[in-house]
């Protein structure tokens, strides 16, 4: 294990830093585990139903597990087991070290943590305090004995028994256990969650569900079939969108938190526990470049079913199942991190209109029939529908890629996902659709194509703008020669590679687009988009300047913490996390542009090449 400076719990006061959590997660939920061994975030059964433990958005009066020394801890070192999701952290002490191993067996019956102390080295006092807060950190449950090392508690639907080989007792609220671990002690600790109305479950193996999570997880990791230089990195990325997907519907939450500050202090403060549609193309091509067509076709499929009903009305993101029942909601009983109010649950971009998820949609079906996962009829109607609905709105405003809360615009990008839509969908359904529909479809992508070049161009900048007429930058126009809308050596982009590298570069990292200049119905202040930095990876990549691409990709690589996840944000200046995390956006273009880097074809051919085979059509 790699020296880590220790950092400790502060109890809500001081400074806390994202980057020192770790992910562990049973594809249906996740917890976040801090560097000094306490579980400040879980949401069961689900990633987006309400926390149990919420200390992350608050203190530790909001619910929190922690399982570390009694006495003074002199370092930690922590590290995942090979390429899986079992985190290890290693204690050291006056007294001695001693293991903390922290897994979430894939599902069966029921959710579990498992957590097991393994003594190293002396003799070290541990105490484990486990003090649950339902309704995200507000409701005490009621606790009952069971026995000496089983105590269970129930708040509404909702039931928790923990277990242990040793003495459990009640404290106030709290569930505790104290133990001392000697050299070769093995101690367990079990979290199950159960729905309150059905009987406490059996206890788990614990050795057996280690063994079995490590061989999961080892035999998921080892078919990657990516072998570039950056392959360590990329395993770890997948894994981490793998951990993220949710198992029964195949739909990948963007992040695992809620409310985490895009600005120390700020307003900044969304909910991603949710499924976006702007990630499908990129989720897409993750999977297909790492050899997970299994994983590819499950997020394919979501994608139909949640955009099936009234693909007109289709929304940026969705529920796991594909429920479109997602209000925002303040929660002013939780401090926020690090003070950052309001903390948010839900999400009101839900009802925006984002013109672009039209053409993500529709790109990620091309890129899938493309890849040779074959479509069904609902693909095809599903398409059909949604360019339908794209031709009667795409010439209006919408809130776009950022999801403004402030009056919507005519954002370029929006504009040009809109005409990847009607490209793809011109390209597809080629032979198999009535031709008049087809020279309809191409009479609007060149329209869009007309007038995006027209209004959406600033000569005087040699560069895209962020909307019609306006004389701002945003990172997103990145985007337009990597879905093929320009070529990428073509003076224009090459001007708008040039703009944003003198404009919205901050110490070395692209922001989304100047929030002071910008506005986007909020005050300004934000770190810099971690995903905007690969994009421009991914333009210097296509426009030759191949060492400028491999320096800036090595240096996001080394903003990832110790563990090798990454947030959404980055304020480089001084050197720490913002944004949910760990982010699924930020690891997918990491994953993206590895690949990149490492094979002839970049982004846009990868879309656009013409030595691809043509898809079948529609039956």
């Amino acid at each position: 294990m790699a020296e880590d400076k220790p950092t400790f719990w502060t109890g809500g006061h001081g400074r806390r830093r994202i980057e020192d959590y770790g992910l562990i997660g049973d594809s249906e939920t996740a917890a976040l585990v801090s560097r000094t061994g306490s579980i400040d975030w879980l949401c069961w059964p689900r990633f987006d139903s309400e926390a149990c433990l919420a200390a992350l958005l608050g203190d530790e009066g909001n619910g929190f597990w922690r399982i570390a020394p009694c006495g003074e801890i002199r370092g930690t070192r922590r590290r995942y087991r090979g390429n899986t999701l079992i985190l290890e952290t290693l204690f050291e002490t006056d007294e001695g070290k001693v293991l903390l191993i922290d897994l979430m067996p894939l599902r069966g019956r029921n959710s579990d943590i498992v957590r097991v102390l393994v003594g190293r080295e002396g003799r070290v006092t541990i105490r484990s305090v486990l003090d649950l807060r339902f309704e995200y950190g507000k409701l005490r449950p009621l606790i009952r004995r069971v026995e000496d090392g089983e105590i269970s508690a129930i708040a509404g639907p909702h039931g928790i028994v923990l277990r242990s080989d040793r003495e459990l007792s009640v404290e106030e609220t709290a569930i505790v256990g104290e133990c001392t671990v000697e050299e070769g002690d093995r101690v367990n600790f079990v979290l199950t969650y159960f729905p309150s109305h059905t009987d406490v479950p059996e206890p788990v193996d614990v050795a057996a569900a280690v063994k079995e999570t490590e061989a999961f997880w080892q035999d998921w990791a080892g078919r990657c079939t990516y072998k570039g230089p950056y392959r360590d990195a990329v395993v770890r990325s997948l894994v981490t969108l793998k951990a993220l997907t949710y198992r029964p519907t195949g739909g990948t939450v963007a992040a695992a938190t809620a409310s985490l500050p895009e600005s120390m202090g700020g307003e900044r403060n969304w909910d991603y526990r949710y499924c976006w549609l702007r990630d499908a193309a990129f989720m897409l091509l993750a999977f297909v470049h790492g050899g997970y067509r299994e994983e590819a076709a499950a997020w394919r499929d979501w994608l139909i079913r949640a955009g099936a009903g009234e693909p007109g009305d289709a929304k940026p993101l969705y529920a796991l199942d594909g429920d479109q029942g997602i209000l925002e909601r303040p929660a002013p009983w939780l401090k926020g991190f690090n003070g950052s109010q309001p903390v948010r649950f839900g999400n009101a971009a839900h009802d925006q209109l984002q013109l672009d998820v039209f053409g993500e949609v529709i790109d990620s079906l091309h890129l899938a029939r493309g890849r040779g996962l074959e479509a069904d009829g609902y693909e095809w109607d599903l398409q059909r529908k949604l360019l339908e609905a794209l031709e009667k709105c795409w010439q209006g405003p919408d809130a776009g890629i950022w999801e403004v809360r402030s009056n919507p615009q005519n954002f370029i990008h929006s504009k040009v996902l809109a005409w990847a839509a009607f490209d793809r969908g011109v390209r597809s359904f080629e032979g198999h659709c009535e031709h008049g529909v087809l020279e309809r479809w191409a009479r609007v992508r060149d329209e869009i194509r007309d007038q995006v070049l027209a209004r959406g161009f600033d000569r005087e900048r040699n560069s895209f703008v962020r909307s019609y007429e306006s004389r701002e930058l945003d990172a997103s126009t990145l985007l337009l020669p990597i879905v093929g809308f320009i070529d990428a050596n073509d003076p224009r982009a090459i001007g708008t590679t040039r703009a944003i590298e003198t404009e919205l570069m901050k110490d070395g990292l692209v922001q989304r687009y100047d929030t002071s200049r910008s506005p986007d119905g909020l005050p300004p202040g934000e770190g810099s988009f971690l995903a905007c930095s690969f994009w421009l990876v991914d333009n210097y990549h296509l426009q030759g300047r191949r060492d400028d691409a491999h320096a800036l990709f090595e240096r996001l690589l080394g903003l990832a913490n110790d563990l090798g996840l990454l947030s959404e944000q980055y304020n480089a200046a001084k050197g720490f996390m913002l944004g949910n995390f760990p982010q699924a956006l930020s690891h997918l273009a990491l994953v993206n542009s590895a690949y990149n880097l490492s094979e002839a074809k970049g982004p846009a051919e990868e879309r656009l090449s013409k030595a691809s085979p043509r898809p079948a059509g529609p039956a």
